[in-house]
């Protein structure tokens, strides 16, 4: 069991932080559109890279750090075009601002866009292949308790965060609040890039 709380607690601790994946999670969450599958698929990600960290994969990203400078480029490019985008939507007057009556996007899409910002985002290497997968050879013949400690930290919080964002519904009924919402969401996409940039 405290293998599992360990896992639990860093897992947790390590995805708290507001980035592109959680802003996503929380405009679908708002708009109240493929929430379960776009929580999965964040879920179901983390686990994978989880899994593999404490199977050993971080030796690998190890010997061969040209995987993270792809990573960084590509996931910069990705938030850039994606942080422009939501920069436009928040100054087009055109934009429809009610999150429950704009067009909605296919779920195809929808999780593209989400896979995007969890496989192109190069802190999610260092922090499940690399930490996890670090901190978990600690426990011995128990790190796969670990593991699953980490994965159910990720359920948790995805599913937590995107049916938990509802809740702020009511103040995105005014135009003011879903502008603000979306430029914020953008200069946030704009500041990771840069970071990764620099």
């Amino acid at each position: 069991m405290s293998a599992f709380v360990a896992g639990f607690s860093i897992g947790l601790s390590l995805i708290l932080a507001i980035g592109a994946q959680n802003a996503f999670v929380i405009k679908q969450g708002l708009l109240r559109r493929h929430v379960f599958w776009v929580c999965l698929v964040c879920a179901l990600s983390d686990a994978i890279l989880i899994s593999a960290g404490v199977a050993g994969f971080s030796i690998v990203v190890t010997a061969h750090p040209q995987v993270e400078v792809v990573a960084r480029y590509a996931g910069a490019l990705f938030l850039i075009v994606y942080g422009i985008g939501s920069l436009k939507s928040a100054f087009n007057n055109k934009h429809t601002l009610d999150p429950m009556g704009s067009a909605p996007a296919s779920l195809r899409k929808t999780l593209l866009v989400c896979l995007a910002f969890t496989w192109l985002n190069p802190h999610v290497y260092l922090d499940t292949l690399v930490l996890l997968g670090s901190v978990s050879t600690q426990y011995g013949e128990n790190k796969h308790w670990f593991a699953v400690g980490a994965a159910m930290a990720s359920v948790v919080f995805f599913f937590s965060l995107g049916y938990g964002a509802r809740l702020l519904t009511p103040y995105f009924k005014k135009a003011h609040t879903w502008k603000v919402l979306e430029g914020i969401v953008g200069l946030v996409m704009l500041v990771l890039a840069w970071e990764l940039l620099r």
